[in-house]
C-alpha cells in the first residue's frame, strides 16, 4: 500500500519537447483541414492542453465547435502520425537529465508515481515508451483527455491516488503548474534548468524552485519525510 505519491508534469520535467515533436501535433490540421501557420505559442491558446487547443483551433476554422467524431478524427491522425515517428526514427523522445534515476529512485522507495500532463495521455505515453521512462508513471497517468486547465488534470490525479493532499508532491516548470499545485494544495516543487524561469515560478507562489533532480530528490524526500534521504540520485 502506497502512503505517498509524486506527479510529474512532462514536458520540462521529464523530458523536452522538441520541434520535430511539435511539427507532430501540427501536422493533422494540414492534412485533414489544410491548415498552416499555426501559434506554437503554447500560452496563446485559452487552456493550455492538447485536447482545448485541438477544439479552439477547429473552431475558429469551422466558426462553431467541433463536434466529436471531428475531434477524435483529428487525435487519432495525431497519434498515428506521432507514433510512426517514434516508432521509425524520424521523432525522438529527449530525456531530461536525471529524470531516470529520480523515477527509479522513487520506485524504489515505494512512492506511487504519476503523471499531470498537458498532453493526452496517449501521446504522453507514445513518448515516454519511446525514452524507456513509462514504466515508472503508469500507475496513475492523467492528461489532457477531458479537457480541463492543469489544475483540474491535477485534481483528477490526485483524487484517483486515494491519498491525503500533504503525502503528494507535484512537479512543474509552468506558470500553470504553480496554479494547479497551489490549488490542489499539494506539496509543488518548480523544476527549471535555466535560472530566469526558476525566478519566474517563485515569483508565481512557488515556494521550492529547483533545477536538477538530484535536488528534485532531496525536496522530495524533505516534504514527504517516508522516503529514504540520499545523497543523490545517481
Amino acid at each position: 500500500m502506497h502512503d505517498a505519491a509524486v506527479i510529474f508534469d512532462v514536458d520540462g520535467v521529464l523530458l523536452d519537447l522538441t520541434p520535430p515533436e511539435e511539427d507532430a501535433f501540427f501536422h493533422p490540421f494540414l492534412e485533414l483541414h489544410g491548415l498552416s501557420g499555426l501559434s506554437r505559442d503554447w500560452d496563446s491558446y485559452r487552456i493550455r492542453n492538447d485536447h482545448d487547443i485541438m477544439a479552439e483551433i477547429l473552431e475558429r476554422h469551422f466558426g462553431r465547435p467541433p463536434a466529436a467524431d471531428e475531434l477524435d478524427r483529428l487525435t487519432r491522425s495525431y497519434l498515428s502520425h506521432l507514433g510512426a515517428g517514434l516508432a521509425g526514427g524520424k521523432l525522438t523522445a529527449v530525456e531530461i537529465p536525471g529524470a531516470r534515476e529520480l523515477l527509479s529512485a522513487l520506485r524504489d522507495d515505494g512512492v506511487i508515481v504519476g503523471i499531470a500532463t498537458a498532453n493526452l495521455v496517449d501521446a504522453a505515453r507514445l513518448r515516454l515508451e519511446s525514452a524507456g521512462l513509462w514504466e515508472f508513471v503508469a500507475d496513475l497517468p492523467f492528461g489532457a483527455d477531458g479537457g480541463g486547465a492543469k489544475a483540474r488534470i491535477l485534481s483528477r490525479a490526485v483524487a484517483a491516488s486515494g491519498l491525503p493532499r500533504h503525502r503528494i508532491v507535484y512537479i512543474g516548470d509552468n506558470l500553470n503548474d504553480v496554479d494547479a499545485g497551489l490549488r490542489n494544495e499539494v506539496h509543488f516543487i518548480g523544476f527549471a534548468r535555466e535560472k530566469g524561469r526558476r525566478e519566474r515560478l517563485a515569483q508565481a507562489g512557488a515556494a521550492t524552485v529547483c533545477g536538477d533532480h538530484d535536488t528534485s530528490y532531496q525536496l522530495i524526500s524533505g516534504r514527504l519525510g517516508g522516503t529514504k534521504l540520499r545523497s543523490g540520485t545517481r
